[in-house]
């Protein structure tokens, strides 16, 4: 198994996001990998934590990612977090990214959990990805 693919396919998924009019329409720029500081804005897409596990074959390294991209927001109410989860959705699944070190061999939605905020006002939606990589 290698983790090395793990910074290149982050990267792929934030370009392919940051490039997806779908997405930056609802939410412009606001598409992190950390916290944003200062004044939070009040919808935003984290890239996230991920499970990384082995899948070697004959063939060589591989492994597959259980990547975690978050929504989230501080209005009452699922609508606005659920249009950005299903532009994030359909811009990712099957998606075809080149990567920078390695190849991805399928990007797949695999399930999202939409919930409340701790405080109650505001919605997060967690969708997981199952990336499968080789490295070269």
């Amino acid at each position: 198994m290698s983790y090395g693919v793990s910074a290149a396919l982050q990267s792929a998924i934030y370009n392919a996001l940051t490039a997806a009019v779908a997405v930056t329409d609802l939410v412009g720029a606001d598409i992190y990998d950390a916290m944003p500081t200062g004044t939070v804005p009040p919808l935003y897409v984290s890239i996230g934590a991920e499970t990384v596990r082995a899948a070697n074959d004959k063939t060589g390294s591989g492994a597959v990612h259980d990547v975690r991209i978050a929504v989230v927001t501080d209005v009452q109410g699922f609508a606005a977090a659920k249009a950005v989860a299903a532009a994030i959705s359909d811009t990712l699944h099957d998606a075809d990214l080149t990567l920078a070190r390695g190849r991805l061999i399928y990007l797949n939605f695999d399930r999202a959990v939409a919930d409340r905020s701790d405080a109650g006002a505001g919605r997060t939606i967690v969708l997981r990805f199952k990336a499968r990589v080789e490295d070269d």
